[in-house]
């Protein structure tokens, strides 16, 4: 916050009541004269005493479409055809403006024709343009010549503790970048069909939309302008006679569709703009149903930062369900332990579980270190587990968790009885050989004994020498933890000197 704020405006302070309203008989418009020179050249003092040659642009603003509400009649680009091209170009946060230049700016807020920022230049300078004609400059020295002058001009400067203007953000989570991450969910997103357009605010309640493509996704992302807010949309409908129809009886709507030649529009309007609403989007080849501004909702957005990667950009994006998961994403990390409540176990045998409200999964063989048929041989739903998060996916928002990550192998322990004799059931047969197994409990590992360490001489068929059910003793000959094999031999059990039977 600036140390040195003053209000600056036409009105005296002795035609004010006590509420502090003026009394007095000055028009609250600019009078595109003599009054509105004198505010120019009042913030100009300033911007010399404090030293300042350039001044950024924050938080721009423009006409709200259809439904444009200011003191004076809309202007031709919002009051700004004069010091910008026609589609703004250069009026973005973090523009740096000259002096002049932001005097301009200052004149088209003054005349309230649509277009508003904020000037200002960081821990040094500041003008904000408030309702009214008042006119608020900060600076980080007292410009004592800047406050006789304006004094002189007519106008009077008063001394405040802040601009009621200056920039207050709420951030209820973390804002999501547009970085190289957000990039690889957009790209997937398009390939899946899940996402066809992306809508760029780099002016407050001005937009432009673009078409995404696989083919064409560098291309639109070159063009984009640095800190621009970002939404991601699902495609417009093809059924523009129905986009039509819904148009509410009154209130105010946003609407977005795409005319025959690939141009997209989109914009808001009330009741009073309906009809050109609708006959705009009439002759579209695809368009989007009214929504209620408030109530949009995009797949999720990001806010663009500058060419570093640093976000410098103030203002943020009202978060999307998938936003709000992306910033519990940010909080986890291969190996760490979570816990949750297991929600559903799919026909296909994934377990689903909710942790703090994010529905992470887990793979059959993520369940158990031990042979299972069925998930729910292992969990039920409703219970509470601890798990180790196995991977995080932020391009496809998924997280895979690991139950037996926090267990220890039990195979381990097998390994370590190579030469242990076991009698255990015979589970299968196969053309082979045939597997036993050699604990005493239904997920028991099971072992291969070869159709060469079945009998002697060998049978040709398995079945001449056992069938499933049957006990059989054999000796633990080689245990492979990483690929899950044990070897057995029902021949090596029956050699003299063999260790003492262990039943299993």
């Amino acid at each position: 916050m600036l140390p040195y704020v003053y209000r600056i405006t036409k009105y005296d302070p002795a035609d004010r009541d006590e509420r502090g309203v003026c009394t007095g008989a000055q028009e609250t418009v600019s009078d595109h004269g003599p009054v509105e020179a004198a505010y120019l050249e009042a913030v100009a003092a300033f911007a010399e005493d404090t030293g300042v040659r350039h001044l950024a642009v924050r938080e721009p603003q423009a006409a709200l479409g259809f439904a444009y509400v200011g003191s004076e009649p809309a202007a031709e680009d919002d009051g700004l055809a004069g010091p910008f091209p026609s589609d703004l170009t250069g009026f973005h946060d973090g523009a740096q403006v000259s002096v002049p230049l932001g005097l301009e700016l200052v004149r088209a807020m003054l005349r309230d024709t649509g277009a508003w920022c904020r000037l200002e230049v960081e821990d040094t300078f500041a003008v904000h343009v408030g309702w009214d004609q008042y006119v608020y400059v900060g600076s980080n020295v007292p410009c004592e010549a800047a406050l006789a002058r304006t004094s002189e001009l007519g106008l009077f400067p008063e001394p405040l503790d802040a601009s009621p203007y200056e920039a207050v953000f709420d951030e209820p989570v973390e804002q999501r970048l547009a970085d190289d991450v957000f990039w690889a969910r957009v790209r997937w997103c398009v390939a899946t069909r899940e996402a066809a357009l992306l809508e760029e605010t780099h002016v407050g309640n001005a937009s432009r939309w673009h078409r995404l493509a696989d083919g064409t996704l560098d291309a639109v992302r070159a063009r984009l302008t640095l800190r621009a807010r970002l939404a991601v949309w699902p495609d417009l409908s093809t059924d523009v006679a129905a986009v039509v129809a819904g148009l509410p009886a009154e209130g105010l709507v946003e609407s977005v569709w795409e005319d025959k030649g690939g141009r997209i529009t989109g914009t808001v309007a009330d009741e009073t703009q309906f009809t050109a609403l609708a006959a705009q989007v009439r002759g579209a080849r695809a368009a989007v149903l009214p929504m209620d501004v408030d109530g949009r909702s995009p797949l999720f957005t990001a806010v663009l930062p500058d060419g570093d990667g640093v976000l410098r950009a103030r203002w943020r994006t009202e978060p999307t369900p998938s936003d709000r998961d992306w910033a519990f994403l940010q909080t986890l990390r291969r190996g760490q332990t979570v816990t949750g409540t297991v929600t559903e176990i799919a026909s296909f045998g994934v377990t689903f579980v909710d942790i703090g409200g994010f529905t992470a999964m887990i793979n059959i063989p993520e369940l158990s270190w031990r042979p299972i048929g069925h998930p729910c041989d292992v969990v039920a739903v409703g219970q509470r587990i601890t798990a180790e998060v196995l991977d995080v996916d932020m391009v496809r928002e998924r997280v895979q968790l690991s139950l037996k990550g926090l267990q220890d192998d039990p195979i381990l322990q097998i390994a370590q009885q190579v030469g242990r004799i076991v009698t255990g059931e015979v589970t299968k047969l196969v053309p082979f050989g045939v597997f036993v197994r050699i604990e005493d409990r239904a997920d028991g590992f099971e072992g291969l004994v070869h159709n060469t360490e079945l009998a002697q001489p060998p049978a040709g068929r398995p079945e001449d020498t056992v069938r499933v059910g049957d006990r059989l003793t054999v000796v633990i000959t080689d245990v492979d933890p990483t690929r899950r094999r044990i070897t057995l031999s029902h021949t090596g059990a029956l050699r003299p000197g063999a260790e003492e039977h262990h039943h299993a």
